[in-house]
């Protein structure tokens, strides 16, 4: 009787590990008409977000760098964000002839956070650069994806040494120098890799892109298969084993009505039958132990629930500050 009632727990834990083995599997099982490991698709772009507009990301796009650093699977693309987030602004190595100063586009002025703006002619084109010259810092306002076209990336001007650039009216080569975009604090220059489309420069809070951007693994090898079909796939089993492996643990729980009162009773049955003889001393124990589980499960609902109220009321008071 009690392996029968507690046959739903192994039913949800089986179906648990199938759908996991299914998950797992699923690369090898759609290989014939969708393959990985070429990069990150784009399915969906939040319209009006930074990665939107004619030089941003589009649905079919596949994303193959963020930098220098290569991204070949949705967890590459997240874990250069994070990167990108709690690293330093990297540099990027110019021709150093095309470096003007930086009062030749207006007054130089420190914003609230410190850093320096040199352009300040609100343009969308241009952004201020900072360089080291002579152990001096000095700022210059740049056309952006001119400058940057063709750039690496560098920490120093010593990355920059055996990087030149040919000056097509001297005909001549000119040395490189490592400049750096002066930009707010956390806010990031990121230049995003999706050919044979044009980089697309990304200037904000590197996290925005991971909500303005929904990707996928999983490219398809014919173009009338569906972007979707692979992420509703996914997504259908991460629910499967999320559902039925919570399922499982509640229900092996050892808590009055639920599956767990009869494992726990077969358990002790088995196990102290041969320690305490007598049976409603067992039962007694059996008793205490679901007293407890059920204490436990039903404390662990209402800290859910307060969790859940307590989050829902601090928003409107956190706005009223401003009111």
């Amino acid at each position: 009787l009690s392996l029968s009632r507690s046959l739903g727990v192994w039913h949800n834990f089986v179906l648990c590990v199938a759908a996991l083995c299914f998950l797992f599997l699923l690369p090898v099982l759609l290989f014939p008409v969708y393959y990985t490991g070429a990069g990150a698709l784009v399915t969906e772009v939040v319209q009006g977000s930074a990665a939107d507009g004619p030089r941003g990301l589009s649905i079919g796009d596949m994303v193959t760098g963020l930098e220098d650093c290569d991204v070949r699977t949705v967890e590459d693309w997240n874990s250069c964000l994070t990167i990108h987030t709690h690293t330093p602004q990297t540099g990027y190595c110019v021709p150093t002839h095309t470096l003007q100063p930086s009062w030749a586009h207006g007054r130089v002025y420190r914003r609230l956070d410190t850093s320096i703006e040199c352009c300040s002619n609100n343009s969308l084109t241009d952004l201020c650069f900072s360089y080291t010259k002579l152990q001096e810092m000095e700022y210059a306002c740049l056309p952006v994806r001119k400058m940057l076209s063709g750039s690496r990336v560098c920490r120093s001007n010593a990355d920059c040494l055996t990087h030149t650039h040919l000056d097509k009216d001297h005909d001549t080569h000119s040395p490189s120098v490592c400049v750096t975009p002066s930009l707010e604090n956390q806010t990031r220059l990121i230049r995003l890799t999706h050919p044979p489309n044009t980089q697309m420069l990304f200037v904000g809070y590197p996290p925005h892109l991971q909500y303005a951007v929904s990707l996928t693994n999983f490219a398809p090898r014919f173009g009338f298969l569906n972007l979707d079909l692979p992420v509703v796939m996914e997504t259908f089993c991460k629910y499967v084993v999320s559902l039925s492996g919570a399922l499982a643990v509640v229900n092996s729980v050892p808590c009055f009505a639920l599956d767990g009162q009869w494992m726990l009773s077969a358990l002790l049955e088995a196990t102290l039958v041969t320690v305490v003889t007598d049976r409603q001393h067992r039962e007694l124990i059996g008793f205490f132990l679901l007293l407890g589980g059920s204490a436990l499960l039903a404390a662990n609902v209402a800290l859910g629930l307060w969790m859940v109220t307590a989050r829902n009321t601090m928003v409107p008071s956190v706005l009223c500050l401003y009111c």
